[in-house]
């Protein structure tokens, strides 16, 4: 790294204001700003989630690297996933039923790329977390009243377990904040390899 760059926030490849939040409560300093890239459909990739999520967080990344020279970026990108099926950020609310109806009784992954990238150096350091849910079945009356909250909104696999989605998440193995939206443990760690560290309150 550029001592330069040290002195300075990182930048957060994403507007999401889970991540943003996460990032906050973990005491890393950084400024957000939305990526020029539209990840794919995830019904139209042909390898595994793992490459997918790496792929788009590095892409991200990369994508605000031009306008943001001398700065480390970090992007982030997660997807739901059963075996090799992955499930995205819902069209609408009848996307989100049909997502929420495939996971329902199931045992699932929540898996997110996380991509640090140099805009200086070039140097990148692409990982990914790993986190295993187990989700009841909801009976109609509840699911239409999720439907209705619109707490599907903006994230994969139509729930969020920080909102409404603990009420039919039964077991969580692994990363909590991951299924939020960012494995700060592991972010924490790859920022140290920058020399760049949390400083809590």
């Amino acid at each position: 790294m550029n001592p330069q760059t040290l002195i300075k926030p990182i930048i957060l490849a994403s507007q999401s204001p889970r991540r943003a939040e996460l990032l906050r409560d973990a005491g890393i300093a950084f400024e957000a700003v939305a990526p020029k890239y539209q990840e794919p459909d995830p019904g139209t990739w042909h390898l595994d989630p793992i490459s997918y999520v790496e792929s788009a967080s590095f892409a991200k990344a990369r994508s605000v690297a031009e306008d943001h020279p001398d700065r480390l970026i970090l992007g982030a990108d997660t997807t739901v996933a059963i075996g090799n099926r992955m499930f995205g950020k819902p069209a609408d609310e009848a996307d989100a039923k049909r997502i929420l109806c495939s996971l329902f009784g199931t045992t699932h992954r929540v898996i997110t790329g996380v991509a640090l990238y140099d805009s200086a150096t070039e140097r990148r350091v692409i990982r990914h977390a790993t986190t295993t849910c187990q989700m009841r079945p909801m009976n109609p009356g509840e699911l239409d009243d999720y439907l209705r909250g619109r707490g599907w909104e903006g994230k994969a696999g139509a729930y969020g377990i920080q909102d409404e989605g603990d009420r039919f998440v039964t077991v969580v193995e692994g990363s909590f904040s991951n299924v939020v939206g960012l494995p700060v443990e592991l972010v924490i760690d790859m920022l140290a390899a920058f020399g760049v560290h949390a400083h809590r309150r």
